[in-house]
Order: C-alpha cells, then structure tokens, then sequence
C-alpha cells in the first residue's frame, strides 16, 4: 500500500480539463527550469522571458529560488537533504501551475542531477531543462549579492561551486551561454524554442 492510500489521500481531477485551459488561453503549457550556478543570469533571463510572453498574451510565472525561500522553503537550509527537498516543493508547486494553463520559469541552481531527474519524472514531457552556462570565474566576477566573496572568505558554508558542488546538465534541451550571448539573445532563444515546440504562436 503506498503512502497516500495509507493516509486515505488520492488526487483529485477538476472538472476543467488541462485541454479545455489551452483551448482557453491560446497556448500551451510547460515548466522551463534554469539550472545553473549563481550569478550566471537565471533569475534575469526568467524574468524577460515571463515579460515576453505575457506582452504576446501567454500565461507565465516565474518561481524564483529566493522567493520561495523567503516563504514556502524559509524552514530549510543548504544540506543536500535541505536542496533535494527545496526542489521537490518547487516541483510539486510547478506541477500545478503547468496543470493550471501556464507556462512556469524555475530560475533554481538546483545542483543536482538527481533532484532535476526527479523533477523531470515528476513533470514528464511537460519539464524542459534548460542550462544557464556560465563558468565559476564569469560567475564570480559578476557576483551581484557579494556572496562568492563572502564564501571564499568562509562566511557562507555549503555554498554551489565553492564549498558545495554544482552537476552540470548532461542532456539539457537548452543551452544558454550567457558568458557569449547577450540576455536578450538568452531570451529570444527561448522564446523561440517554445515556438518551435507549438506551445506558443510565432508571432
């Protein structure tokens, strides 16, 4: 017996279905998750994009890994068993707004390649992984909060790419290189990949 018949749990269905919601909106739905270390532009590149699509009339939503920290996750740290469980929140939360008609932009680190698995298990064909490359030394150079430095310096513990390790993508469906590229390039690709996918319009 599973957990949840044990806790006589069992998922619920709407009467408004998923296609009724595409009918709806005029679009598809997905979940875009930026991977990669901080500073290499997530957060940046989440937030054009969301201000992309909705400007052509697209349902999208940013979860940004400080929001939800500073609320949903405030009780969890940076352990590894910490990370895992922040990105399995973020999944599940993800999960119903794809399910709700939107398109959602996970701008996470989530340095795992098993915590991004499970993700993709859990979102199925409806999980897009997309890698922001950016090396350590570009990473460290921009550093908008101070925190490499604060890390290098031992203030920080468990820090991604200093004292905590980051797993690059092995098979991304995206790679943003934003050493090379500019943000609104980043952008445009993206936009132009959910196109080419059906899940947008091309104009």
């Amino acid at each position: 017996m599973s957990a949840d018949n044990e806790k006589n749990l069992r998922w619920h269905h709407g009467k408004v279905r998923r296609e009724h919601r595409t009918q709806l909106l005029g679009h598809g739905a997905a979940c875009i998750w930026l991977t990669g270390l901080s500073g290499s532009g997530k957060s940046t590149i989440a937030r054009s994009v969301e201000e992309a699509l909705v400007a052509r009339g697209v349902q999208a939503y940013v979860l940004d890994g400080d929001n939800l920290r500073m609320g949903l996750n405030s009780d969890l740290g940076f352990s590894a068993a910490d990370r895992q469980e922040n990105i399995r929140r973020v999944s599940e939360v993800a999960r119903l707004l794809v399910d709700s008609g939107s398109i959602v932009l996970c701008a996470f680190i989530s340095p795992y390649r098993t915590d991004r698995r499970a993700a993709r298990e859990l979102l199925g064909t409806d999980f897009v992984e997309v890698f922001v490359n950016a090396s350590l030394k570009t990473c460290e150079e921009r550093d908008p909060k101070g925190l490499y430095i604060r890390a290098r310096s031992g203030e920080i513990e468990q820090f991604t790419g200093i004292s905590s390790p980051y797993e690059e993508p092995t098979a991304p469906e995206l790679v943003l290189d934003t050493a090379e590229e500019t943000p609104g390039t980043c952008v445009d690709r993206v936009i132009n990949w959910l196109a080419q996918q059906q899940l947008i319009n091309k104009t």
